[in-house]
């Protein structure tokens, strides 16, 4: 393709499945944005975007579905514009595979291809190949600023579209720390040992415990997403992944999450290999890492114990992402451990995260979850009554609201449950 005119490629109910987060190709998103209302009743699967590009106005005539609220999505929700599939990362590519999330067009960004004639997925791999694999046809948008990161490639015999473009992919600034997240980073370092893996998301908190980790030794990676941090401790000495049973020597990942920094370091850097989720969330791979410690993150919990990720009463915040994958694997790891982090309140201090009842979905039931942090300290829950559940979550609430999570404590104690 010489321009990019998606009007002679899709179809009148197309259903498009697109790279996401940083891999996220963005000038065939805008070329959607502006040909859609030539096309009738198009839809599109994006997990995550950072872009920008998907507001509730540039939507318009194109269903969107994701599996979360994630990044710049979180603007659909308020307008009422993105339709939420509720599915661990696990089962996207399956559920592209088997047709149960049909994909007729996939959108896809690649580097430049190698002399063989493949091309470097780049920034994101998770499910991309599983789309490539079930689409009717494949645009791929060619970009000579994407970094040809080591791991999963496609064949340019598999592209049927190629737009080649230069321009910068998405970037994504690190957050800014606070006091609260530097407490919580504390309590959850506590947990990390010389040769542990980590799983961990993107955000302050993940940053600030990565800070903290500068003193650890043999350190490895295995995570859905990575950010910038990992650079300074790859650098530093402190990430070797000597001590992995599996993938020994790679910091295993299926997402490049951050900026030209991380992206300059994934260059042709074989020391990092992007994987797709069969690899970086299956539960037989997961299973053969020892001190396996994961982290995410919760929008509340409840006095048992049971994590809501995704919804604040009519407000859609987060998504189930990747986590029950990465709960149920660390809490089996041997030496490893399942933490799920918050701070103890929200809305400027007026809510607290620690709650009687959930106010939306459980995202990790109860049954699954080892522990949770605030900035309080860190409740370990695994094999404990719900009674004792009660009493170390209230423990770790913010003082303000204690009173009343002691006297629900109390009452579950009397029931028993």
């Amino acid at each position: 393709m010489t321009a990019v005119d998606l009007r002679p490629i899709l179809r009148p109910g197309d259903r498009i499945v697109a790279g996401q987060a940083c891999g996220e190709p963005t000038t065939l998103i805008e070329a959607l944005i502006a040909q859609a209302g030539d096309i009738p009743d198009l839809s599109l699967f994006i997990a995550t975007s950072f872009s920008g590009l998907l507001t509730p106005a540039a939507v318009d005539g194109i269903r969107v579905a994701s599996m979360g609220a994630i990044g710049a999505l979180r603007g659909l929700t308020k307008a009422h514009r993105l339709s939420v599939v509720p599915c661990h990362v696990s089962r996207v590519g399956p559920m592209i595979s088997s047709g149960e999330m049909p994909c007729d067009v996939a959108f896809i960004q690649v580097a430049p291809a190698e002399p063989d004639g493949t091309h470097s997925l780049g920034l994101i791999s998770d499910h991309v190949l599983a789309a490539v694999r079930a689409a009717r046809v494949v645009v791929a948008e060619v970009n000579e600023r994407v970094p040809r990161s080591c791991g999963e490639r496609i064949d340019t015999r598999a592209i049927d579209h190629v737009v080649p473009v230069a321009r910068d992919p998405v970037r994504v600034q690190p957050a800014t720390i606070t006091p609260v997240d530097e407490a919580i980073a504390r309590h959850v370092a506590e947990f990390v040992e010389d040769g542990s893996v980590l799983q961990t998301g993107i955000g302050a908190v993940p940053d600030a415990v990565l800070r903290l980790l500068r003193d650890r030794a043999d350190l490895g990676v295995h995570s859905g997403m990575i950010g910038d941090g990992l650079v300074d401790l790859v650098e530093s000495g402190v990430i070797t992944n000597a001590r992995k049973e599996i993938d020994t020597g790679v910091s295993v990942t299926g997402a490049l999450i951050g900026t030209e920094r991380l992206y300059r370091f994934a260059d042709r850097n074989p020391a990092i290999r992007m994987c797709t989720t069969d690899h970086t969330h299956d539960p037989a791979v997961l299973a053969r890492l020892s001190r396996l410690v994961t982290v995410n993150a919760a929008v509340e919990v409840d006095l048992t114990g049971q994590v809501n990720a995704e919804q604040s009463g009519t407000a859609y915040l987060g998504g189930t992402g990747g986590q029950v994958d990465f709960v149920r694997a660390g809490a089996r790891s041997p030496g490893g451990h399942a933490i799920i982090v918050a701070p103890s309140t929200a809305k400027g201090g007026t809510v607290s995260r620690i709650t009687p009842g959930l106010s939306g979905p459980v995202t990790t039931a109860r049954s699954e979850v080892d522990v949770i942090v605030t900035e309080y300290g860190a409740a370990r829950l695994a094999g404990c009554t719900l009674a004792e559940r009660a009493r170390r979550l209230t423990a770790i609430s913010h003082p303000d609201f204690r009173d009343g999570l002691e006297q629900a404590a109390r009452a579950i104690e009397q029931r028993g449950f």
